[in-house]
């Protein structure tokens, strides 16, 4: 029996493994204490760096969490729309799968309170917002619209207004985050959000199919 070593010397495997831990760092601490609040020395200090050690990875703040949103979230979005693209299936199983695979993969993780987090600070800091809006918002925006467009077209789903139906199905995903970094942690509600999910898409995929002559 043969045991496997990784044979670079521990200080290079360490440094390697240095962008990870900051941008985990980062999410913790952005999520916890908002962008403006959270400062690249903690941010060293909770990965177990120095913050010169940081500097060499990231610029400034805000490219930490540029970082932060492109490793932790984007990547998401464009498995989701693989998907989408490659799906054969009917376009009610396809909206399921999409939701209920965006609160396994974002929803019920760190990531989910970075909407949260460009929502409430997103005046102060214009040009995260525009960011956030270009890489995240307007590509899960489209995907949405686009399995609306899929469903209406194949006869899956009745005519309806797609860029306001898309709106609709955003907010109770966008509540559901918010609700999660807010009034969730700190005050008992009956809200559970797999029971959440599963009512919304009840009521969703029943009012998209077509009405029965």
């Amino acid at each position: 029996m043969h045991c496997q070593f990784d044979s670079k010397p521990r200080w290079e495997r360490r440094k390697d493994a240095r962008p990870q831990e900051l941008l985990a760092a980062a999410i913790d601490l952005f999520v916890e204490r908002g962008f403006a609040a959270t400062r690249l020395e903690d941010v060293a200090r909770r990965a177990g760096v120095s913050k010169g050690t940081l500097y060499l990875y990231y610029a400034n703040k805000e490219d930490l969490f540029k970082a932060v949103v492109r490793e932790s979230i984007v990547p998401v979005i464009g498995e989701a729309e693989i998907s989408v693209a490659e799906f054969e299936g009917h376009s009610a199983d396809l909206l399921r799968d999409v939701i209920l695979n965006w609160w396994r993969r974002i929803g019920n993780t760190k990531a989910s309170g970075i909407s949260k987090l460009i929502m409430a600070e997103a005046d102060n800091f214009p040009e995260l917002a525009r960011f956030y809006q270009e890489e995240v918002v307007m590509r899960g925006t489209r995907m949405i619209s686009s399995m609306l467009e899929r469903g209406v077209r194949r006869g899956e789903f009745r005519q309806i207004d797609i860029p306001q139906v898309t709106q609709v199905l955003i907010a109770p995903m966008l509540m559901l985050s918010a609700w999660k970094h807010s009034i969730g942690p700190c005050e008992r509600c009956d809200l559970q959000p797999q029971a959440f999910l599963d009512a919304f898409l009840d009521i969703t995929l029943r009012g998209l199919l077509p009405t029965p002559q």
